[in-house]
């Protein structure tokens, strides 16, 4: 979220990806950060034991919204 919120503030668009473990935690570091709308797309958890192609299965199943999340 460090990074998003980073970008966003440069004007430039920007989404986290994280896993979906980690959703709580990114709406608490937003809020932190003092934004609160940073955008962030959630990819099924877990991601540490995937292989190539599981992981290339969890990035096309949230390309839309990621592109959405970008366009705002």
């Amino acid at each position: 979220m460090h990074d998003t919120v980073w970008f966003e503030i440069q004007g430039l668009p920007a989404v986290t990806i994280a896993s979906s473990e980690f959703n709580e935690a990114a709406i608490t570091q937003r809020n932190a950060l003092g934004m609160p709308d940073a955008p962030f797309v959630l990819v099924d958890h877990p991601i540490q034991d995937a292989t190539d192609d599981e992981m290339r299965d969890k990035a096309k199943a949230v390309f839309d919204k990621m592109l959405a999340a970008l366009s705002g």
